[in-house]
């Protein structure tokens, strides 16, 4: 009998031994630490943030940052802000002073709003915070003094987690179509190839626009949000086949799988377990280079007003307010969420690349050369 694990050791081998290699590539390692802290404060962003989304108070308008001080009458103390008031000077220019009369320390795990800890255990303690009236914004505040700190963090959630869920639905579905594709080939092929051009011919914001627009108005942001996701999901699955399909025409000649017909496997079984297996040192690199194109999406349409609505956060709908040159000039700090989308992209691109490096059989043999 045919011996499965076998024949599925190669590629593993091949990924312990690609991990190996990626470990040596430091600057890969930090975006990898990078990552992480990000998912894990979106997984933990009602905790760590010291207000909720939809937390506003008009009367701080894009307040900027609050200054934090460690020292009061020369003398070293708990850290602490000082209060700030609104007011406009002799050219109508809105203006936040400083009052120094109002002292309110930073707190530690200080109760504030409830929210539901992992979407599960009521809570009503973050992680750092002052008392109210106070009003601590440590990156700045919005059009409609909401903390774009605690936004940005609650943003996260949506804009990374659209690119792991729509990823993942659009490499299912280009291997099962490439696989499928190159294993039996003939009409079958032919039918599915010319399917995927016609998604490729098509410009992808273009086609991203088309999709959104078949979406209904009356749709709340939840809805919104796995439209969005699905779109984004039937934009890159037929490049992917593409490739695929390339992949398995080669690898169904091999002799491993031409014993598993002999023994009389389902084809259905020899394409997962046979063929499919071999493509991962591809698929894994190109599932990393590919998110930041889902995240770019997202912000896209978010940006321009189709995307995720407000009061709900995302990276994109957050920069919304950087469409108008006069408010970046005097509100810089609403271009933080560009920062983070920037930050998120280059990580995934440098974790792509190294990926690729240490799993392309083809790269280490030119290398060896």
């Amino acid at each position: 009998m045919i011996n499965d694990k076998d024949n599925s050791s190669i590629p593993i081998n091949e990924f312990q031994i690609g991990l190996r290699n990626f470990k040596r590539n430091r600057l890969a390692v930090i975006c990898v630490v990078i990552l992480f802290v990000l998912y894990g404060i979106a997984v933990f962003a009602d905790f760590l943030s010291p207000y909720s989304y939809r937390n506003e108070n008009r009367n701080y308008s894009y307040s900027p940052p609050t200054a934090i001080h460690i020292a009061h009458d020369n003398k070293l103390s708990w850290p602490f802000i000082y209060g700030t008031q609104l007011t406009f000077n002799d050219f109508h220019k809105r203006e936040y002073v400083v009052n120094k009369s109002q002292r309110y320390p930073i707190q530690l795990f200080i109760k504030g709003e409830e929210y539901k800890l992992l979407g599960i255990i009521s809570c009503q303690y973050h992680l750092f915070g002052v008392q109210e009236p106070g009003r601590l914004y440590l990156l700045g505040a919005d059009s409609r003094g909401r903390d774009l700190f605690s936004r940005i963090l609650y943003g996260s959630r949506i804009s990374l987690s659209i690119g792991l869920i729509g990823v993942f639905i659009s490499f299912t579905i280009g291997l099962i179509v490439g696989g499928i594709s190159g294993y039996y080939g003939g009409r079958i092929d032919d039918f599915l190839m010319r399917l995927c051009e016609m998604f490729m011919m098509v410009p992808g914001f273009y086609l991203l626009l088309a999709f959104r627009a078949a979406v209904p108005d009356n749709f709340n942001s939840v809805q919104i949000y796995f439209a969005i996701v699905i779109i984004l999901s039937f934009l890159g699955w037929a490049s992917l086949a593409r490739i695929i399909r390339g992949m398995c025409l080669s690898l169904k000649e091999r002799e491993y799988v031409l014993a598993a017909k002999t023994f009389g496997l389902l084809d259905i079984r020899i394409i997962t377990t046979h063929v499919l297996p071999h493509t991962l040192s591809y698929s894994i690199a190109a599932i990393m280079l590919s998110i930041p194109g889902y995240i770019l999406g997202e912000s896209a349409l978010s940006l321009i007003g189709l995307g995720i609505q407000d009061p709900y956060a995302s990276w994109g709908n957050l920069l919304s307010d950087g469409m108008s040159i006069v408010r970046i000039y005097f509100a810089p700090w609403i271009l933080w969420p560009a920062f983070f989308i920037f930050l998120t992209v280059i990580c995934f691109n440098v974790i792509g690349d190294a990926l690729r490096d240490c799993l392309d059989p083809l790269l280490k043999s030119e290398g060896k050369e």
